[in-house]
This record gives C-alpha cells, structure tokens and sequence, in this order.
C-alpha cells in the first residue's frame, strides 16, 4: 500500500499517515488554516476557605481572531493534592465537567457544585460552590477545536491550619490509613506538604514525625535541638516515602472552616467526659472536634484561657493572646493529653 506523506504546518516535518485513516497529527503548536488557538489563565493559583465559593481562571483566543464563533469543547479535569507528586504514569486525572455550547456535564463530588463563569468571549473559567476540605488539588483546564486542543493548570489551596495529631496511646500508632481515619474523625484530612510548609513559615515547630497526604512522613522544626536532627538548620525533615501499611508515625492534619460557632460552654459545674457530651447536646449543639478548635483558634481569633473536653476524648484550650497562667507565651491550642474520662473539665461545644 502506497504511503503518503503530508507537510504539517508549513514546516520540514513529515508526517506519515496511512490513506485509510483520515487524522493528522502535526507538532505542536498547531495550526488550522493559519489560525492557533491559545489558553491561558490570569491565576494559576486560587486560595479560598472552606463552604464558599473559588473560581478558577480559563481564558482562550485564537491568532488571529476569528469573524465567526467556533464549536469548541471545554473540559475541566483534576489531580487531587495527594497524588500530585505521583509519578505520571500512575496517576489519571478526574473529570470535573465536560461542555461544548450550551451543554454540559458534571462528574462524581462535583455534580451541582461546578459551572462555567462565561463572563465573555472565550471565558471557560470553573466556578466551584461549597468547597470541600477534598477539592484541593490542580484543575486543569482544556480547550478542544477539532484536532487542535491546549490547556493549562491552576492550584487550588484552601485557606486553614495545620496541626499534629497522635493516638491516645502515644506517639507513633498510625500508619497511614489510621492516620487517614484519624485526621477524618477531627473534620480535617491528612495535611499537604505544601500546607505543612506555610505551617511551618508560621511558626509551627514540632519534633515528632507524622504522616502527609502524599504518604510521605515528615515534621517542622525551628529551634534544632537533640533528638529532632541535632544541629541541622531548621527546616522541614523528611523521611520520605514510607510504607503506608507497616510503618507507623503521627499525622499531620489540616483543618479549614467550620460552618458553624465553636464556643466554651458556660455551665455551674466542671464536668466529665460524659457529662460534657451530654451537656454540649442539651444546649442544642455537639461535642467539638479537634479539628473545629484549631479552625476556630487559627481562623476566628477564638481566646479562652479554659481546658475543655473535646470529642476524641481530649482536653484542650486555645489562645490567641498569650498572657499570665494561659501556658507559653505564644499563641497556640494547648493540650493536657487524654486525662482519664472521669476527671473533671469544662467543655467545647460545636454548633
């Protein structure tokens, strides 16, 4: 059978097809009838807080413009935080949304939540409604034209805290789905290394080593000292890449916005575990989490010089303006561990 050869784009590129087969592939950038199209993006990164609203910017032109619209198809797709540093040839990106003119289509957690702004000609920035703490991650978007595609990528990051987090048993329990589980039952997931990082930018300084969504296993340290790395300048260690079933450390969770007010409840009397839970309930509200203490501290100034009880069985208090008998004096959330249940607190209250 006789092979054809075509020139692709003006160039001295050849390019062999099989006759039966009516599809061109040319090299990039690509040309149809002298016209390329161009995506681009104002931001390719977007920080928001949790329960509002983020748009991602996706903007694309052709050169030279067109006299008449094209039918050209968008497709949003996205690399969750926790395997982007995956290597590429073991991870897929998920689909978001799918729309050519009028039509489109929504995909998984992202059904009812997603649009395209269309603000103006060749707008296809994504709007997002009620962020979650799970749809952080690259977006990227493509724009499809026939044979012709381009696309770019923008991060979104949610605005929040990063804290560690241990067994009540003592350091070192969780391997990396426990530890899963574990930030999970707090309202938060397992932190990003690049949210560890800000936290760690922040002031955060913690010498026991916790797992992170990538399910590397590292921790922040600012004053160098014996037994977190002895002289070595301060900095985020890592032990790298562990295995995520046998080995066994802390985590490091990340908390963003509660929809909701975290508050102390005022009662007569110190309570108990159980006391307080049930106290908390019969003012129309729930035990917080550890992960509602720590958004509430790092997001809404929350200041009470108070130990409480907490849903996971801990007690613990948060200080925004250090002062006299409210421990070091930083801010931070304080911790007196896991007391024994019978031991008597006041109490957080979620509602």
């Amino acid at each position: 059978m006789k092979k054809q050869y075509l020139l692709c784009n003006k160039s001295d590129i050849l390019i062999q097809i099989h006759p039966s087969i009516k599809l061109m592939f040319c090299a990039f950038p690509v040309y149809f009838n002298g016209i390329s199209l161009h995506v681009e993006s104002s931001q390719h990164s977007v920080s928001a807080t949790r329960g509002s609203s983020a748009t991602l910017p996706c903007h694309y032109h052709y050169e030279p413009e067109l006299s008449a619209p094209r039918r050209t198809r968008v497709k949003w797709s996205w690399l969750p935080s926790n395997i982007i540093n995956t290597p590429k040839a073991v991870v897929q990106e998920t689909e978001v949304m799918v729309a050519m003119g009028n039509h489109h289509r929504t995909y998984g957690s992202f059904k009812g939540r997603v649009r395209l702004r269309r603000s103006a000609p060749g707008d296809m920035s994504l709007v997002i409604n009620e962020l979650q703490l799970n749809d952080t991650g690259r977006y990227r978007c493509e724009v499809i034209d026939g044979l012709e595609d381009d696309s770019v990528t923008v991060d979104l990051e949610l605005r929040g805290v990063v804290f560690p987090y241990f067994s009540k048993k003592g350091r070192y329990h969780y391997n990396f789905f426990r530890a899963q589980r574990a930030c999970q039952d707090q309202d938060a997931t397992l932190a990003t290394f690049e949210q560890l990082f800000t936290a760690w930018e922040e002031g955060l300084d913690w010498c026991n080593a916790g797992w992170l969504a990538d399910g590397t296993v590292q921790y922040p340290i600012h004053a160098p000292r014996d037994g977190c790395g002895g002289n070595l300048a301060p900095g985020v260690r890592s032990y790298g890449h562990r295995h995520r079933l046998l080995h066994h450390y802390d985590a490091f969770c990340f908390s963003a916005t509660v929809k909701g007010t975290v508050y102390f409840l005022n009662h007569p009397a110190k309570l108990n575990f159980t006391e307080a839970t049930e106290a908390c309930a019969t003012d129309g509200s729930q035990i917080a989490k550890v992960g509602h203490l720590y958004a509430a501290w790092k997001l809404t100034g929350l200041d009470r010089c108070d130990a409480g009880w907490l849903a996971d069985k801990s007690v613990r208090y948060s200080i925004t303006h250090p002062r006299a008998n409210c421990g070091p004096p930083l801010p931070g959330v304080r911790s007196f561990g896991f007391p024994a249940l019978s031991m008597k607190f006041g109490v957080y209250c979620y509602q």
